[in-house]
Protein backbone atom coordinates (compact mmCIF):
# COMPACT_ATOMS: atom_id res chain seq x y z
CA UNK A 1 0.00 0.00 0.00
CA UNK A 2 1.09 3.45 -0.71
CA UNK A 3 1.84 5.80 2.28
CA UNK A 4 1.83 9.54 1.76
CA UNK A 5 3.39 10.87 5.20
CA UNK A 6 1.58 13.96 6.33
CA UNK A 7 3.72 17.25 6.77
CA UNK A 8 4.20 17.58 10.68
CA UNK A 9 2.97 21.82 10.16
CA UNK A 10 -1.05 20.26 8.87
CA UNK A 11 -3.29 20.30 11.49
CA UNK A 12 -6.55 20.36 8.98
CA UNK A 13 -7.75 18.54 6.65
CA UNK A 14 -10.11 20.10 4.15
CA UNK A 15 -12.05 17.71 1.20
CA UNK A 16 -13.64 17.67 -1.50
CA UNK A 17 -16.94 15.04 -1.68
CA UNK A 18 -16.83 14.05 -5.60
CA UNK A 19 -15.47 11.20 -5.98
CA UNK A 20 -13.09 12.02 -3.54
CA UNK A 21 -15.19 10.37 -0.18
CA UNK A 22 -18.06 9.75 -2.64
CA UNK A 23 -18.24 7.70 -5.47
CA UNK A 24 -19.23 9.66 -8.58
CA UNK A 25 -21.97 7.48 -10.12
CA UNK A 26 -23.76 8.66 -6.79
CA UNK A 27 -23.74 12.06 -7.88
CA UNK A 28 -24.56 11.76 -11.47
CA UNK A 29 -26.56 9.04 -11.11
CA UNK A 30 -28.94 9.55 -8.27
CA UNK A 31 -28.39 12.70 -6.74
CA UNK A 32 -28.56 14.80 -10.36
CA UNK A 33 -31.50 12.59 -11.84
CA UNK A 34 -33.40 13.04 -8.66
CA UNK A 35 -34.02 16.88 -9.13
CA UNK A 36 -34.71 16.15 -13.20
CA UNK A 37 -37.15 13.56 -12.40
CA UNK A 38 -38.56 15.16 -9.54
CA UNK A 39 -38.53 19.20 -10.41
CA UNK A 40 -41.73 19.91 -11.51
CA UNK A 41 -43.74 17.43 -8.80
CA UNK A 42 -41.83 19.30 -6.21
CA UNK A 43 -43.34 22.41 -7.84
CA UNK A 44 -46.25 21.99 -7.82
CA UNK A 45 -46.37 20.71 -4.48
CA UNK A 46 -44.68 23.04 -2.75
CA UNK A 47 -45.06 26.59 -4.76
CA UNK A 48 -46.53 28.45 -2.48
CA UNK A 49 -43.83 27.65 0.44
CA UNK A 50 -41.56 30.61 1.33
CA UNK A 51 -38.06 28.62 0.90
CA UNK A 52 -39.35 27.59 -2.65
CA UNK A 53 -41.02 31.01 -3.82
CA UNK A 54 -37.32 32.64 -2.74
CA UNK A 55 -35.53 30.08 -4.75
CA UNK A 56 -37.77 31.02 -7.78
CA UNK A 57 -37.24 34.86 -6.94
CA UNK A 58 -33.66 34.13 -7.49
CA UNK A 59 -34.22 31.87 -10.23
CA UNK A 60 -35.78 34.60 -11.92
CA UNK A 61 -32.73 37.27 -11.51
CA UNK A 62 -30.33 34.69 -12.43
CA UNK A 63 -32.59 34.13 -15.95
CA UNK A 64 -32.64 37.65 -16.17
CA UNK A 65 -28.77 37.99 -16.13
CA UNK A 66 -28.47 35.10 -18.19
CA UNK A 67 -30.40 36.53 -21.05
CA UNK A 68 -27.49 37.29 -23.06
CA UNK A 69 -26.71 33.20 -23.28
CA UNK A 70 -27.52 31.25 -26.05
CA UNK A 71 -30.08 28.76 -24.86
CA UNK A 72 -30.96 30.69 -21.35
CA UNK A 73 -34.37 30.19 -20.55
CA UNK A 74 -36.39 33.75 -18.60
CA UNK A 75 -38.85 32.57 -16.21
CA UNK A 76 -41.79 34.54 -16.26
CA UNK A 77 -43.92 36.61 -13.30
CA UNK A 78 -47.31 36.30 -12.72
CA UNK A 79 -50.02 38.49 -14.78
CA UNK A 80 -52.90 36.88 -15.77
CA UNK A 81 -55.01 33.65 -15.20
CA UNK A 82 -53.31 32.32 -11.88
CA UNK A 83 -54.02 28.47 -13.52
CA UNK A 84 -52.42 29.42 -16.18
CA UNK A 85 -49.31 31.51 -15.01
CA UNK A 86 -48.62 28.81 -12.06
CA UNK A 87 -48.41 25.92 -14.99
CA UNK A 88 -46.45 28.22 -17.14
CA UNK A 89 -43.93 29.34 -14.40
CA UNK A 90 -43.39 25.75 -13.01
CA UNK A 91 -42.51 24.60 -16.79
CA UNK A 92 -39.90 27.69 -17.36
CA UNK A 93 -38.48 26.64 -14.01
CA UNK A 94 -38.14 23.18 -15.13
CA UNK A 95 -36.81 24.15 -18.58
CA UNK A 96 -34.57 26.59 -17.12
CA UNK A 97 -33.10 24.08 -14.42
CA UNK A 98 -32.54 21.53 -17.12
CA UNK A 99 -30.31 23.87 -19.14
CA UNK A 100 -28.60 24.87 -16.71
CA UNK A 101 -27.68 21.40 -15.48
CA UNK A 102 -27.09 20.41 -19.20
CA UNK A 103 -24.39 23.34 -18.48
CA UNK A 104 -22.87 21.77 -15.28
CA UNK A 105 -23.47 24.93 -14.27
CA UNK A 106 -21.99 25.52 -10.33
CA UNK A 107 -24.64 28.45 -9.53
CA UNK A 108 -25.03 28.87 -6.01
CA UNK A 109 -29.01 29.95 -7.23
CA UNK A 110 -29.18 26.43 -8.84
CA UNK A 111 -28.00 24.74 -5.46
CA UNK A 112 -30.37 26.79 -3.23
CA UNK A 113 -33.39 24.83 -4.68
CA UNK A 114 -31.31 21.62 -5.31
CA UNK A 115 -30.36 21.69 -1.26
CA UNK A 116 -34.10 22.11 -1.12
CA UNK A 117 -35.30 19.33 -2.87
CA UNK A 118 -32.61 16.79 -1.93
CA UNK A 119 -33.63 17.76 2.29
CA UNK A 120 -36.94 16.59 1.55
CA UNK A 121 -35.80 13.32 -0.10
CA UNK A 122 -32.86 12.51 2.68
CA UNK A 123 -35.71 13.21 5.24
CA UNK A 124 -38.45 10.72 4.19
CA UNK A 125 -35.78 8.20 4.01
CA UNK A 126 -35.73 7.42 0.25
CA UNK A 127 -31.97 8.93 -0.47
CA UNK A 128 -29.35 7.98 1.43
CA UNK A 129 -25.53 8.94 1.01
CA UNK A 130 -22.98 6.98 -0.17
CA UNK A 131 -19.58 7.44 0.72
CA UNK A 132 -16.30 4.88 0.00
CA UNK A 133 -15.57 2.21 2.63
CA UNK A 134 -11.96 3.94 3.76
CA UNK A 135 -13.61 7.77 4.07
CA UNK A 136 -14.88 6.80 7.69
CA UNK A 137 -12.35 5.07 9.54
CA UNK A 138 -9.73 7.04 7.91
CA UNK A 139 -11.63 10.55 9.51
CA UNK A 140 -12.62 9.06 12.61
CA UNK A 141 -8.84 8.17 12.69
CA UNK A 142 -7.72 11.73 12.07
CA UNK A 143 -9.97 13.27 14.71
CA UNK A 144 -9.10 10.99 17.65
CA UNK A 145 -5.52 12.32 16.72
CA UNK A 146 -6.58 16.07 16.92
CA UNK A 147 -7.02 16.91 13.32
CA UNK A 148 -9.85 18.84 12.38
CA UNK A 149 -11.56 18.49 9.16
CA UNK A 150 -13.63 20.30 6.51
CA UNK A 151 -15.58 20.05 3.58
CA UNK A 152 -15.61 21.99 0.11
CA UNK A 153 -17.32 21.28 -2.12
CA UNK A 154 -19.41 23.02 -5.12
CA UNK A 155 -22.64 21.89 -3.76
CA UNK A 156 -24.68 23.83 -0.81
CA UNK A 157 -23.79 23.70 2.49
CA UNK A 158 -26.85 22.20 2.83
CA UNK A 159 -26.62 19.74 0.34
CA UNK A 160 -23.71 18.55 2.19
CA UNK A 161 -24.80 18.93 5.39
CA UNK A 162 -27.49 16.02 4.08
CA UNK A 163 -25.15 14.07 2.57
CA UNK A 164 -22.89 13.63 5.94
CA UNK A 165 -26.56 13.23 7.94
CA UNK A 166 -27.98 10.89 5.88
CA UNK A 167 -25.35 8.02 5.01
CA UNK A 168 -25.32 4.55 4.32
CA UNK A 169 -22.51 5.15 7.28
CA UNK A 170 -25.77 6.89 9.72
CA UNK A 171 -25.53 10.10 10.75
CA UNK A 172 -21.66 11.19 10.57
CA UNK A 173 -21.94 15.10 10.59
CA UNK A 174 -20.27 15.01 14.18
CA UNK A 175 -16.44 14.08 12.17
CA UNK A 176 -16.68 17.06 10.03
CA UNK A 177 -15.94 20.62 11.92
CA UNK A 178 -17.51 22.50 9.03
CA UNK A 179 -18.60 22.84 5.33
CA UNK A 180 -17.64 24.92 2.37
CA UNK A 181 -19.28 25.81 -0.70
CA UNK A 182 -18.90 28.24 -3.69
CA UNK A 183 -20.31 31.42 -1.70
CA UNK A 184 -16.62 31.71 -0.27
CA UNK A 185 -15.24 31.41 -4.09
CA UNK A 186 -14.81 28.82 -7.20
CA UNK A 187 -12.89 25.90 -6.28
CA UNK A 188 -10.44 26.58 -9.27
CA UNK A 189 -9.19 30.08 -7.82
CA UNK A 190 -6.32 30.34 -5.34
CA UNK A 191 -8.12 32.93 -3.38
CA UNK A 192 -10.84 30.46 -2.58
CA UNK A 193 -8.47 28.42 -0.33
CA UNK A 194 -7.19 31.83 1.28
CA UNK A 195 -10.26 32.81 2.25
CA UNK A 196 -11.03 29.15 3.87
CA UNK A 197 -7.90 29.22 5.83
CA UNK A 198 -8.20 32.18 7.22
CA UNK A 199 -12.40 31.71 8.36
CA UNK A 200 -11.20 28.79 10.78
CA UNK A 201 -8.29 30.72 11.68
CA UNK A 202 -5.31 28.48 10.69
CA UNK A 203 -2.51 29.22 7.84
CA UNK A 204 -2.85 27.58 4.17
CA UNK A 205 0.35 26.14 5.30
CA UNK A 206 -1.58 24.19 8.02
CA UNK A 207 -4.05 22.54 5.60
CA UNK A 208 -4.22 19.55 3.45
CA UNK A 209 -6.19 19.82 0.70
CA UNK A 210 -8.22 16.40 -1.20
CA UNK A 211 -9.68 16.23 -4.49
CA UNK A 212 -9.69 14.54 -7.44
CA UNK A 213 -9.40 17.18 -9.51
CA UNK A 214 -5.61 18.58 -10.42
CA UNK A 215 -6.91 22.06 -11.07
CA UNK A 216 -8.26 22.82 -7.41
CA UNK A 217 -4.96 21.41 -6.27
CA UNK A 218 -3.19 23.49 -8.59
CA UNK A 219 -5.67 26.59 -7.04
CA UNK A 220 -4.67 25.36 -3.50
CA UNK A 221 -1.35 24.80 -4.02
CA UNK A 222 -0.57 28.62 -5.67
CA UNK A 223 -1.35 29.79 -1.91
CA UNK A 224 1.20 27.77 -0.01
CA UNK A 225 -1.69 24.99 0.58
CA UNK A 226 -1.08 21.25 1.27
CA UNK A 227 -2.37 19.07 -1.46
CA UNK A 228 -2.98 15.27 -2.34
CA UNK A 229 -4.99 13.93 -5.70
CA UNK A 230 -6.79 11.81 -4.95
CA UNK A 231 -7.22 8.93 -7.88
CA UNK A 232 -10.98 7.34 -7.81
CA UNK A 233 -12.93 4.98 -10.25
CA UNK A 234 -14.29 7.11 -13.18
CA UNK A 235 -12.03 9.72 -12.11
CA UNK A 236 -10.50 11.65 -15.33
CA UNK A 237 -6.93 10.43 -16.22
CA UNK A 238 -4.24 11.86 -15.16
CA UNK A 239 -1.65 13.18 -17.27
CA UNK A 240 2.10 11.97 -17.27
CA UNK A 241 3.24 15.30 -15.56
CA UNK A 242 0.42 15.07 -13.07
CA UNK A 243 1.43 11.78 -11.84
CA UNK A 244 4.84 13.31 -11.95
CA UNK A 245 3.91 16.45 -9.82
CA UNK A 246 1.05 15.92 -7.59
CA UNK A 247 1.19 13.54 -4.77
CA UNK A 248 -1.63 10.69 -5.47
CA UNK A 249 -3.38 8.66 -2.98
CA UNK A 250 -6.06 6.54 -3.86
CA UNK A 251 -7.63 6.04 -0.55
CA UNK A 252 -7.89 8.12 2.34
CA UNK A 253 -6.14 5.35 5.16
CA UNK A 254 -3.06 6.15 2.56
CA UNK A 255 -2.56 9.41 4.56
CA UNK A 256 0.02 8.68 7.22
CA UNK A 257 0.11 11.35 10.42
CA UNK A 258 3.29 11.41 11.99
CA UNK A 259 1.98 12.75 15.30
CA UNK A 260 -0.79 12.12 17.48
CA UNK A 261 -2.33 14.87 20.24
Amino acid sequence: MVVLSVPAEVTVILSDIENTTTPIAFVKDILFPYIKDNVKEYLQTHWEEEQCQQGINLLRKQAEEDSHLDGAVPIPAASGNAVDDLQWMIQAVVVNECWQMSLDRKTTVLKHLHGHMWRTAFNVGSMKAEFFEDVVPAVRKWREEGMKVYIYFSGSVEAQKLLFGHSTEGDILELVDGHFDTEIGHKMEGESYRKIASSIGYSTNNTLFLSDVTREASAAEKVDMHVAVVMRPGNAGLTDDDKTYFSLITSFSELYLPFST
